[in-house]
């Protein structure tokens, strides 16, 4: 196989990647960008060296650079993904894929003039609780999904700017993409409103009224799901939280984002009233084993072991996102190389992202239906 030449863009979040792509055994020349001069250095020097650039435009007029991976703000994705996949080269972006309906149809159409691949780079479908979830369904342990919920509850003050207001749903990825790939179909309608109140200044720059939106999604098969995000004045523990109701047993994501889920199962073997529903918590695998050995450490962080790596390996805990990054990084590399849609490719992202827009024009019609359109 051919090596990929990377430029990772963005060093915010952006900071946790380099190291990934660095090992990875597919990657060939990394390029790291940041407008940040201190930050870039910083960023070369913790991964032993790596070739520095200081803009996007840079990256673009490079011909040696096979794709790219966006990890910049918000209100920049969508003009950035349009740049990437114009300029000839492969884009991964972190969620959500853009903020309005226009801008997912420019990006999906210059994916599909410029022939590279696009993949949103969304981390709870790389989780160890989504990898557990969708071996339980796969297996049949599930039985039927009847309901399925997500919620995202985090509080955004003193964030960069652009944050500041951002309507919930907006960024509602992390609680809609697991129920959109569990229900094996597409979110077609919602249902969504807000909630509370907030100060005057954060109002101003969306003009979004919500610090909570809550929605009801409707799915092409006839499946319903439920998602709850919160982004401002809102006191509640931090959780990206994924809920699977079975007709055999039920998955529910721990109180705070790093709980140990709860596993309910139902007794076939009750009559009547005395059918009885047991739950324990439920400790997560780690599945490191779908990766290249070089990027197994990455799946547990500051908790990997050199000198007893299967023991370290075991169980899932203290990498970034629960495990995710080394995946995305993986799928996204892979994909470029073998010349393959990535599995979160412009369809899935797109669906998950105009969801959360269409949720929150609802929203604003005091939770009227929208109909999510197909891109």
């Amino acid at each position: 196989m051919k090596n990929l030449n990377v430029a990772l863009v963005g060093l915010g979040f952006g900071g946790a990647f380099p190291a990934i792509y660095k090992e990875h055994p597919n990657v060939g020349e990394l390029t790291l960008c940041d407008t940040n001069a201190d930050r870039l250095k910083q960023a070369s020097d913790f991964i032993g060296g790596a070739r520095c650039v200081g803009s996007l435009d840079e990256v673009l007029a490079d011909p040696s650079i096979d794709a790219v991976h966006l990890v910049t703000p918000i209100p920049l994705h969508a003009e950035q993904s349009v740049a990437v996949l114009e300029a000839g080269k492969h884009c991964a972006c972190t969620v959500p894929m853009a903020t309005t309906l226009d801008d997912i149809r420019r990006i999906v159409k210059a994916k599909r003039q410029s022939g590279k691949n696009y993949m949103m780079m969304e981390t709870t479908l790389y989780t160890y609780q989504f990898f557990y979830v969708k071996k339980m369904l796969e297996s049949g342990e599930l039985g039927r999904i009847q309901f399925l919920r997500g919620s995202h509850y985090q509080d955004m003050a003193n964030w960069p700017d652009y944050w500041m207001g951002l309507p919930p749903m907006w960024y509602g990825t992390h609680a809609v993409a697991p129920m959109t790939v569990l229900s094996g179909s597409r979110i077609c309608r919602v249902n969504c409103f807000g909630s509370g109140t907030m100060e005057d200044w954060l109002v101003r720059r969306y003009g979004n009224p919500y610090p909570v939106e809550s929605a009801l999604f409707e799915f092409e098969n006839g499946l319903k799901g439920e998602a709850t995000r919160s982004l401002f004045e809102t006191a509640r523990v931090y959780q990206e939280g994924m809920f699977v109701y079975g007709s055999k047993k039920s998955f529910e994501w721990g109180f705070a984002d790093w709980d140990e889920p709860l596993i309910s199962t139902l007794d076939p073997g009750g009559e009547g009233r005395n059918r009885w529903i047991s739950y324990e918590a439920a400790a997560m695998p780690n599945y490191y084993a779908d990766l290249p050995e070089a990027l197994w450490h990455f799946t547990v962080g500051d908790n990997y072991d050199p000198l007893n790596p299967q023991d370290s390996l075991k169980k899932g805990s203290g990498a970034g996102h629960h495990g995710s990054h080394a995946h995305l990084v993986h799928e996204f590399v892979m994909s470029c190389i073998e010349e393959r849609r990535p599995w979160i490719d412009e369809h899935l992202g797109s669906n998950v992202t105009a969801a959360g827009i269409c949720a929150h024009e609802s929203a604003l019609k005091n939770g009227e239906p929208v109909i999510v359109p197909k891109f």
